[in-house]
């Protein structure tokens, strides 16, 4: 559990983080089910069982616990995503299971992917602009252009843009993850997979020596 200040910047208790932890899970399905302009503090609190004011102790207001509900599912598919993908001994088997955690950490998350989508389309900055726009993706888009790169170093992947082929990589997913929203029986692992398949081919050095970085 990661160690945090409280309003008067001592440590939070084990019982307050309890309750931040409700508090965000009761506030993730009140999005999902009332969406981003009916999941006022009041329902969500109602929810939770607890009162608004307590929220507003722990969290200053909705936008600050938006935030917070975005920053821990990425936290925890960044963890889980890691674990899996530092396993990996190639860049290709890095990629493939890069591609299939995200999968298969959300397969059983599709809560959290509805809330996501609630925030992202709803919530902006006091100019207007979306909150979490495509720049919230740099640190994605870093990454996995991080691992294209080391893959046309060592000489498993041909030569082509590296921020290309991440920024590629991130809108299948998004598709993936939109289209399994609209149809909660599609295969999701399978759909994956196929994506593994795809990039992995795309990658792959087609040639001797057509591993030149761009």
């Amino acid at each position: 559990m990661r160690s945090e200040s409280g309003p008067d910047g001592q440590k939070r208790s084990f019982i307050e983080e309890a309750r931040r932890t409700q508090i965000i899970e009761s506030a993730i399905e009140t999005l999902t089910e009332m969406g981003y302009a009916g999941a006022s503090l009041a329902r969500i609190a109602e929810r939770a069982g607890t009162s608004k004011g307590v929220i507003l102790y722990h969290f200053g207001d909705k936008n600050e616990l938006v935030e917070r509900i975005v920053e821990q599912i990425y936290l925890d598919i960044a963890q889980y995503v890691v674990t899996r993908t530092e396993k990996e001994s190639t860049a290709a088997g890095s990629l493939r299971a890069n591609i299939r955690a995200v999968a298969a950490y959300m397969r059983g998350r599709r809560a959290q992917l509805l809330a996501l989508r609630e925030i992202r389309n709803n919530f902006r900055t006091p100019d207007g602009k979306p909150r979490y726009g495509v720049d919230f993706n740099e640190p994605i888009y870093q990454a996995r252009e991080e691992l294209f790169r080391r893959g046309q170093q060592e000489g498993e992947f041909r030569s082509f843009n590296p921020r290309v082929m991440s920024v590629a990589v991130q809108s299948a997913i998004d598709g993936m993850f939109a289209y399994w929203v609209a149809n909660p029986d599609h295969d999701l692992e399978a759909h994956a997979d196929e994506l593994a398949d795809l990039f992995e081919h795309a990658a792959r050095t087609g040639h001797p020596g057509e591993t030149a970085e761009r």
